[in-house]
């Protein structure tokens, strides 16, 4: 099925037992490179490809940095192998700027990933929000037009958060903020952080918001072992959208633009199934169906991940297709993964080429208008 900017796109057609078959469907689409593991030995790497690839000019709202300050405060936290992962990948600017030039990103969105930045301590986490936020502000400033900015904040502290995110709005000019599906297990739509959805509505603010694992002894278990980003991280990103949607949080601040990744992960499949049964769960906020899925389609989703073959066409069932925007979720995904994965977007016969232009590139600027100088 090819998708276009200007078809016309039913949300509820050909949804069912889509998800289930995407994990293996996109691996076999990337199946000439395998994962390597993270570390800061063995980066998110394999051997590059030839610089450009041939591939369209991108812009990339999923991709992550990990300055050294951040790395120690993770590894003195417990959190060097973060989410059952192998490890913390590689990063540095000049390392970014040579994968960047390889897949022809112009500008990348730098966040951090999972853990976040807040440990226990509301003190340190603003500290450490402040200089991981700090320092990528320094690389956007020495490259300019290369980096943007995704500040960090530090969540669930909801008054430290207001405070970086209007100092890192600005201050040093970051181009929305991050947030994590749960912090310290309150998710994403629970009334205690309503204060700072409030102020990041009150500026129009783009929030990209990252999975990370749940937040309980026995949940460690739903993984069965693998690591969370495979399984997990979609039903965390799942849960977090739901409870945005069920608890009236998007029509309280309908004007904050949320970037959900992984091509909304398992919302698209079971989008029908939470509509449908929202209107009897007597919600304080009640939510029809028709208002559900407008709200889904003024969302943002970004590619990042394997969208292909399976789940992008059912994404598109739901979304805007001037809110779909190239993510490459690099370093954690590896390098080989990220470029193969590219090659897949550019070839697909799901997008038309001026849908596939305005997917990588231009629906970027209409977030970050910024970029069109």
């Amino acid at each position: 099925m090819l998708f276009s900017l200007s078809q016309s796109i039913g949300r509820r057609a050909a949804l069912g037992g889509t998800f289930g078959g995407t994990l293996g469907a996109a691996v076999l689409a990337c199946d000439s490179v395998r994962a390597q593991p993270a570390g800061d030995a063995v980066p998110s790497g394999g051997p590059a490809p030839t610089v450009g690839s041939g591939l369209q000019p991108r812009i990339d709202v999923h991709a992550h940095f990990l300055p050294a300050g951040y790395r120690a405060a993770a590894i003195a936290a417990g959190h060097e192998h973060p989410d059952g992962t192998p490890g913390l990948p590689r990063w540095d600017v000049g390392f970014a700027l040579d994968m960047m030039d390889t897949l022809n990103i112009r500008t990348a969105m730098l966040s951090i990933s999972s853990p976040g930045v807040h440990f226990g301590d509301d003190g340190a986490a603003r500290k450490l929000a402040r200089e991981v936020n700090e320092e990528a502000a320094r690389a956007a400033h020495d490259h300019p037009g290369r980096f943007g900015l995704f500040a960090a904040l530090p969540l669930p502290d909801v008054d430290g958060a207001i405070e970086e995110a209007t100092y890192a709005l600005d201050v040093l000019g970051a181009d929305g903020v991050g947030v994590e599906t749960n912090h310290h297990g309150i998710y994403m739509g629970d009334p205690r952080f309503d204060p700072l959805f409030a102020e990041l509505n009150r500026r129009r603010a783009v929030v990209f918001m990252h999975p990370t694992s749940p937040t309980c002894p026995c949940c460690q278990t739903l993984s069965l072992g693998y690591p969370r980003p495979m399984i997990e991280f979609m039903f965390e990103t799942t849960r977090a959208v739901t409870n945005l949607l069920l608890t009236g949080t998007m029509d309280r601040f309908p004007d904050t633009r949320l970037i959900v990744p992984h091509a909304g992960a398992a919302m698209p499949v079971l989008a029908d199934r939470i509509a449908g049964l929202s209107p009897f769960l007597n919600l304080p906020h009640p939510v029809q169906p028709d208002r559900f899925f407008a709200n889904l389609r003024r969302l943002y989703y970004d590619l990042a991940g394997f969208p292909l073959p399976r789940l992008a066409p059912v994404l598109m069932e739901i979304a805007d297709p001037a809110h779909v925007l190239y993510g490459s979720d690099w370093p954690f995904t590896p390098l080989p993964i990220v470029t193969q994965c590219a090659r897949d977007l550019e070839g697909t016969p799901v997008f038309d080429d001026a849908l596939r232009r305005r997917i990588l590139h231009d629906n970027a600027l209409g977030l970050f208008p910024r970029l069109r100088a």
